[in-house]
This record gives C-alpha cells, structure tokens and sequence, in this order.
C-alpha cells in the first residue's frame, strides 16, 4: 500500500504539476486560515485525483479485552489516531468553525468559497469592540467628559459585549484542544447510566460523522485523498460478545457510502465463526457464522500456504530475536581471551559451560535453516509457531547438557526435530509416549529400547481411533497425518529408548494430554475386562 501511493503521487504531480499541501510548519497556518474564512467545495478536478494516503491504525482488541464495550475502545483508538495524525489545533478549531464539504454547483472548478456570514460577524464583532474601546477611552482620557458616567457604562458594556463573542469562540477552541473526542466517549462509557444512556450510540455517531467531515476537509487541502486503515488483530483470542461487539462496530463505521475506513480484519476464521455463532447476532442467518462473516467482508483473502523460502525467512526473523545467544558467546570470548591474557589457568567456568550451550543452540538451528536438511520441511506455516520453536529448542539443549553425564545424549539436529515433533503432532507424540511408558511399566524384552518409536504407534493406532470422540479436541492440535508418518518412520526414526531420553526435557509437550490418554486408556480396559465372560472354574476355583 505503501508503494502504491509513492506511485500515485508521482503520477499525480506529473499529471497536475500541483504538489500537495501538509498541515506542519506554515502549512498549519494555512489550514487554520482556510478553516476559519473558508468553505471547501468537492469540485470535479478533485474528485478526478488518484493519489491517495493511507493513514495506518493498528487496533489490538486483546488490549481492550477489558472493557465492557470493546467497539469503544475502536472508536477511541480511531479518533485518538487521527488527531494525533493532524495534530489536534486543527481538528479542534473545526469542530468550532469548520464547514462541512459540499459538492461544486455546475462546473465550477473553485475549490475554496469564502465565509461572507463569517467574515460578516468578524468584521461587525471588531468594529463594534473597536467602538467600544474608543467610547470608553474617550470617556476616561478626555477632560471635559471625565464626569460622565454614563459614557464609561456604555463604552464598558458594548466593549464587553463584543469581547465575550471572541472569548467564547476562543474558550471553545480551547476546550476542543484539551478535551479529546477519546476522552468524551471514554467519560461516557465511565458512566454510570451507561447501560441506560439511549442516545449514546448517536453521540458516538456524531463525533465519528465529525471526523469524516474533518476528513474530507483535509483531502481538499491536501490535495489528494486520504483513507484511513484500521488493522483489527487478536480478536480470535477474545471472548465471543466481544468479537461481535466490533464487527457491529465495523458495520456501522461503514453504514455511509463514502466513508473513507479500510478494515483489514487479521482473524482466525476457525475461531471466529464459533464465537459468532454463540452471540445472539446470528438471528435470521440460520446460526450459520460463514453466511454473517461472508456479509461483513467485502474482500476475504486468505493467506496461502507459506513456500519453503517463506518458511526459512520466517525462521531466520524469529532466530534473530534471540540477540542473547549472540551476546553471551562473545562475552565468553572476551573473558576466555582476558583470562588467556593474565595467565590463568584453563578450568572450564560457567561461561565455557554456556558458551558449549551456544553452540549446540547455533548447531541446531543451522540444521533447521538448511534448506537441504529434511528437517527444514516440516517446519510449521505460522509464525507463531515458529517463535515457539525456536523459543523452545534452547531450552530443550540446556537441559540436555545438564544431563550429559547420562550415556547416548542425541545430538542437537535430534533436539530440534524432536521439538518440532512436539510442536506440529502433540496428540499423536503423546499417544505414542502413553504406549511406550506403559509398555516399559510392564518388563518389556531386553531389545525392547531399540524398537522405533513409530511401530509402537503403528501397534496402538486403533485404540487411538476408538478414542476419537473424546480426544476430538486434542486431535485437532494435530497437523497433516502423512507427515507425520513420514517424520517418524523415514526421516527421523527415533527409538523408544531416545524417546524416553527426550520425555525428561520436554517442555513444550502437555502432559496433561498423555495423563488423559492414560486414564481413557485405564478405563477402556476395565470396560474390556468387564465385558469378558469368565467361567464358572475361575469364579470358583475350589
């Protein structure tokens, strides 16, 4: 979008050879002057112009998953944003004197049409002050009419008069400037008769109705059209009536034909649509979330899949996060070369101990960047769950150097494909755990160590599939099955006993899962067990 408006300008200006006006500098003072003695006129030449600025808005809704009325907090955040855009003397002086634009009569291509009643009043209030002030002058320096009282009372109430229509416009200015459009909504949804304040959806209307006039004012001065872009994230982490709060909010924000909101709505549909479809705004759309959603978005776009370069930038961005790692082994550097330096001598210290850490870390996550490495395919398409893994391998290599006194440590190409493991197939991985510590509990073979951790889920399956229903959830969590198999079995083919060195530093697994899948498990064999007839010998063996 960005791009597309540097375009748009340079076409413009070569078009009209007119280069567009900013309300900083002496370009304020130009708008204030245009909005005190000038009515903008919408003429055919601007509406001809094709060069346009996008004025970004990010809105968290997690932020303001708080309030009572979360499609407050957007029109707060809307309002607060483009006076901190324009500034807010502007905006404040139209709300006083500003006139609302109104399209050219004829082909008239004037866009700017003095305020005669404006300037009328101006010019009658300073006369009539000026004559105000010379009567009473008069009055007090003159020495022939010192005496006359009465001239001084006259000269001191129309002096009054005319100066107090000044104040008052200055006074309201003022209150504009210090009171916010934010700070009025805010006050009105702090009430306590907000719940029962009828016209205060049509409060918050007339001061967003206010905006788009100022808006539209701005696009005349400027020279060029101006769209404001509101980017909704995280609302797919709050709770239903809230999700439905701001997409009623969104509606009406863009009940008017030529509002100049963009939304782009960054969600989660598979969450979204549940949400809606709680809420009682679904009525007369048969409950259906996507018919309502469908209604709302005029241009859905969804993301595609990531490619495997994608995938390698994403995972680069979020490897750069960590600057520690970087910090720590050069400072272990610095201190193993300063220690070099006096003398000392080499014991290894917690710094070398880290710095080994390090580099297992760095190992690992060169095998996840090789774009060669059958590792770098299962990466996940969501940068979340990008970050998370590569929160998490760290983690997972510290603790394994902790335990590195235990035979058969796996390498850090292993830790960091167990950790996607666990990440991408977290139901599945812990249903095959569930087997093998079972297994393990009751005295398996002595080679029992050396079986892949795949034929143990490959033995178990079915149990799994009987139990679908009430791990319906935790299936979910799960992504694509085939690859899942070909992770297991072809590329990664770790054995029961890797596995259970694994078990102890997983920390990005819930065990809460694989303890449910146990309990399922215990219950499934007492109603097996139950269901089996036995034999009158073995009720009574006597």
């Amino acid at each position: 979008m960005r791009e597309e408006m540097a375009q748009r300008e340079e076409a413009e200006l070569h078009r009209s050879h007119l280069k567009p006006r900013s309300p900083k500098g002496w370009g304020l003072l130009l708008a204030l002057w245009y909005l005190a003695f000038y009515k903008p006129i919408i003429t055919e030449s601007h509406l001809r112009r094709k060069n346009i600025e996008f004025i970004f808005i990010r809105f968290s809704a997690w932020q303001y998953a708080g309030c009572d009325k979360l499609w407050a907090g957007l029109v707060t955040t809307l309002c607060d944003s483009i006076r901190h855009h324009f500034g807010a003397l502007p905006l404040s002086v139209y709300h006083v004197m500003g006139t609302r634009p109104r399209f050219a009569s004829g082909f008239s291509q004037k866009e700017w049409v003095l305020k005669k009643d404006a300037c009328l009043k101006l010019w009658g209030m300073l006369f009539v002050l000026g004559a105000g002030l010379s009567i009473l002058l008069v009055a007090l320096l003159m020495p022939g009419i010192k005496d006359h009282h009465a001239l001084k009372v006259v000269g001191s109430a129309i002096t009054s008069l005319s100066g107090s229509s000044l104040v008052l416009g200055a006074l309201s200015v003022l209150k504009n400037l210090l009171v916010s459009e934010k700070q009025k909504i805010e006050r009105l949804t702090n009430s306590r008769r907000f719940a029962s304040q009828l016209g205060f959806m049509d409060k918050v209307r007339s001061e967003v109705e206010v905006l788009v006039d100022f808006l539209s004012f701005m696009e005349i001065f400027e020279r060029r059209r101006l769209r404001v872009v509101l980017e909704i994230t995280s609302l797919d982490i709050c709770y239903p009536e809230k999700v439905a709060g701001v997409l009623n909010a969104m509606n009406t924000l863009l009940s008017n034909a030529n509002t100049p909101f963009i939304f782009i709505l960054a969600v989660d549909p598979s969450i979204i649509i549940p949400c809606l479809e709680q809420t009682g705004c679904m009525k007369g759309l048969a409950d259906n979330g996507y018919l309502y959603l469908n209604r709302t978005v005029t241009l859905p776009f969804s993301i595609p899949e990531m490619g495997s370069r994608s995938r390698l930038r994403c995972l680069e961005a979020a490897i750069q996060t960590r600057e520690d790692l970087m910090y720590r082994i050069i400072t272990s550097n610095v201190e193993r070369r300063r220690a070099k330096c006096r003398g000392a001598p080499a014991v290894p210290s917690r710094r070398e101990v880290d710095a080994e850490a390090v580099r297992c870390i760095h190992e690992a996550f060169r095998c996840l960047h090789d774009g060669a490495d059958p590792l770098a395919r299962y990466l996940p398409t969501n940068g979340t769950h990008v970050r998370r893994i590569v929160n998490t391998i760290p983690i997972t290599l510290r603790l394994l150097l902790h335990r590195a006194g235990t035979p058969g440590t796996p390498s850090p190409r292993a830790a960091a494909a167990w950790v996607v493991l666990a990440d991408q197939w977290p139901c599945r991985l812990s249903w095959a755990l569930q087997c093998l510590e079972d297994a393990w509990q009751s005295q398996p073979a002595p080679d029992f160590g050396s079986r892949s951790l795949w034929s143990i889920f490959q033995e178990n399956v079915g149990e799994l599939s009987a139990l679908r229903q009430p791990l319906h959830n935790v299936l979910s969590l799960d992504g694509d099955p085939e690859l899942f198999q070909t992770f297991l079995a072809r590329d990664f083919p770790f054995t029961a006993r890797e596995a259970h060195a694994f078990l102890g530093v997983t920390v990005n697994l819930d065990h809460s899962i694989r303890h449910k899948m146990g309990l399922l498990r215990s219950l499934d064999c007492l109603q097996k067990a139950a269901a089996t007839p036995v034999s009158r010998s073995a009720q009574c063996p006597h």
